[in-house]
């Protein structure tokens, strides 16, 4: 493949990865997954993304002026999500569409993210769910499939903005308090949480024990939906946001 022809009408740029392959027989494309690039600046990442060597790629970038570039089809399986689950599924790059938001990163002073680059990425995630009937509960960040192993789009991203753009979910947390369950922590109310995050899509076994993996998921789900406070210990706020989430998803 040489050259493709843009899917969404948002696209300013191509830049062709080479990294990709096909998207596994029958698996709808149904998740739309959120990353920062962790790097310098577009450039740096696009490169990146296209390097053979690196063996990562995403769908699309969008820069800090609001451009966005298009490296993979659609069609195509991008090589963004790594090691991941989400509701039981760990090909998550088979079914998800990757985008990567131009921003430093945690470990390079993690910027604010620009109005008009969240401007762009509403335009471009409104079009992505419409085309493939995204739910708003598979519009997912990378620390929310990844919790292990990654922290992006971070505590700063805006999902509340998204949302009210009619993109993804969210309630309005309430403020943090005094912890309730952490780490050490054992017995029925740690497996009813841990069983509450499987049930909204967490990659997380039902072992009744606060573990390091507990941690970071519970860590994860309020760098996304509580982000006042992310430290994966379980407060009222945290449970009250979790509890919300589930009864929007039976709605």
């Amino acid at each position: 493949m040489n050259a493709f022809s843009t899917d969404s009408r948002f696209v300013r740029h191509v830049s062709l990865s080479p990294n990709h392959g096909e998207r596994a027989h029958r698996l709808a494309t149904d998740i739309l997954l959120l990353h920062y690039t962790g790097m310098s600046d577009t450039a740096a990442a696009v490169e990146r993304l296209c390097d053979p060597a690196a063996q990562v790629s995403s769908h699309y970038v969008i820069d800090r002026s609001g451009a966005i570039i298009q490296l993979v089809p659609e069609a195509r399986r991008a090589w963004h999500a790594g090691v991941s689950s989400w509701e039981g599924e760990t090909d998550i790059n088979s079914r998800s569409i990757g985008i990567e938001i131009d921003n430093a990163g945690h470990d390079f002073g993690y910027p604010d993210f620009p109005d008009i680059q969240i401007d762009a990425l509403i335009e471009l995630s409104r079009d992505i769910l419409h085309r493939h009937r995204i739910r708003a509960d598979r519009v997912l960040a990378h620390s929310d499939v990844a919790p292990d192993r990654k922290i992006d789009p971070g505590e700063k991203f805006p999902w509340e903005r998204l949302y009210r753009a009619g993109i993804g979910m969210w309630v309005a947390p309430e403020p943090p308090s005094a912890p309730s369950l952490g780490p050490g922590d054992s017995g029925d109310a740690v497996t009813g949480l841990q069983h509450a995050l499987r049930r909204y899509g967490y990659g997380i076994a039902a072992t009744g024990v606060y573990d390091k993996a507990t941690a970071d998921v519970v860590a994860a789900f309020q760098r996304h939906f509580r982000p006042a406070g992310f430290d994966g210990h379980v407060d009222a706020s945290t449970m009250a946001a979790l509890d919300a989430l589930l009864a929007m998803r039976k709605r």
